[in-house]
C-alpha cells in the first residue's frame, strides 16, 4: 500500500489523499471511466467567464461528471462549486498514477498585483512553515495526521503581462518518504480568481510541471472580464494581493498565517476546493488502497 494524493488545494497549503469510495459500486474501472463524457475543443467555462481550448493531449469534464469523479471514485463529501476537471488525455481518475486539475472560481474581488515584485518568497515560505508546525502539535494530540510543508517544488512566478500566476509545492504526510506535489495556478481577473490545482506524487513533478504550463496556456478570461476589464469605480477590490494567494487569502489577508493554519489542521478535516468564507470544501484526508 502507498498514499498517493490526488485532490487540490485551494488558498491554503493543505492537500489530502483520496480513497476509492465504496459508492462507486460495482462498476469496474472501465465500465465507471466509460461512463464519463470527457469533452475536447472550446469549452466555455459555467458562468461565462473563462474559456478553455482543449487540445488532444488533454480531457475535460463537466462539473457533473466531475462531482462523479470526486465524490463516487474518489470519496469526498458532496458539493458544490467547481467548473470542472482537467485530465491528460491519457490518463483518468482510477489510473494508477492519476492526477487532474480541479477549476474553481473565487469571486472575492479584483486582486492587486501591485506587490508581485516586493514578495520575498524565502520569507514567506518560511512562515507558512512556521504555520504549518505550529498546526501539527494540535494534530498530533488529536491523533490525527501530521502535515511538513517541504518546500516549494517551483518557486512562486507571476506573468505580468498575462496576469498568471503559478507555484508548486512539496508535501510530506506523517515523515513519510513518498512526498506529494501539489501545483497552484491562479488566473486574476475583473472580479475575482479563476483557480486550477493539481495534486501528484514528487516523482511526477517533470510531466505534471510541463502539461500545467499547457493548462496554463490554453485557460484564459473572456472579454468583460479579463484583468483590463476592471472598473475601480464598480467593481470590488480584493482585501489581498499576490502574496496572499499563494499563502492562503483569508490568512493573509487576516495577517494569521500561523493561527489559521493551526485551527484548520487541529481540526478533523482538511480545506480543497472552494466554500464561500475559505474558498475550499472542507474534506477528509483519505487514503488510495492499491
Amino acid at each position: 500500500m502507498r498514499q498517493t494524493a490526488l485532490l487540490f488545494i485551494c488558498l491554503v497549503l493543505f492537500t489530502c489523499v483520496p480513497v476509492y469510495a465504496a459508492e462507486k459500486g460495482k462498476m469496474t474501472d472501465a465500465e465507471f471511466e466509460a461512463s464519463l463524457k470527457y469533452q475536447k475543443g472550446t469549452i466555455v467555462l459555467p458562468g461565462s467567464m473563462a474559456t478553455i481550448k482543449i487540445p488532444d493531449t488533454f480531457r475535460y469534464l463537466s462539473p457533473k461528471d466531475t462531482e462523479q469523479v470526486l465524490v463516487n471514485a474518489w470519496g469526498n463529501p458532496s458539493g458544490d462549486g467547481t467548473l470542472g476537471m482537467i485530465f491528460p488525455a491519457d490518463i483518468g481518475p482510477t489510473s494508477k498514477n492519476s492526477w487532474g486539475v480541479v477549476i474553481t472560481y473565487e469571486e472575492d474581488g479584483h486582486v492587486s498585483d501591485k506587490d508581485a515584485d516586493s514578495i520575498n518568497y524565502d520569507d514567506l515560505l518560511k512562515e507558512m512553515k512556521e504555520g504549518v508546525a505550529e498546526a501539527n502539535k494540535e494534530r498530533q494530540k488529536a491523533g490525527h495526521q501530521t502535515l511538513e510543508l517541504v518546500g516549494w517544488a517551483a518557486k512562486p512566478r507571476y506573468d505580468k503581462s498575462a496576469h498568471k500566476l503559478y507555484w508548486a509545492k512539496e508535501l510530506s504526510f506523517n515523515g513519510e518518504k513518498e512526498h506529494t506535489l501539489n501545483y497552484n495556478i491562479r488566473l486574476l481577473g475583473r472580479k475575482g480568481v479563476l483557480v486550477l490545482n493539481a495534486v501528484s506524487g514528487i516523482d511526477q513533478l517533470g510531466t505534471v510541471e510541463k502539461d500545467m504550463q499547457t493548462v496554463l496556456a490554453f485557460t484564459n478570461f473572456n472579454a468583460g472580464y479579463t484583468y483590463a476589464d476592471y472598473d475601480a469605480k464598480t467593481d470590488k477590490t480584493a482585501a489581498y494581493g499576490i502574496a496572499a494567494l499563494v499563502a492562503g487569502g483569508v490568512a493573509a489577508k487576516a495577517g494569521l498565517f500561523a493561527k489559521l493554519f493551526a485551527a484548520l489542521l487541529a481540526a478533523k478535516k482538511l480545506i480543497i476546493v472552494g466554500v464561500a468564507a475559505l474558498g475550499g470544501y472542507i474534506v477528509k484526508l483519505f487514503k488510495k488502497k492499491e
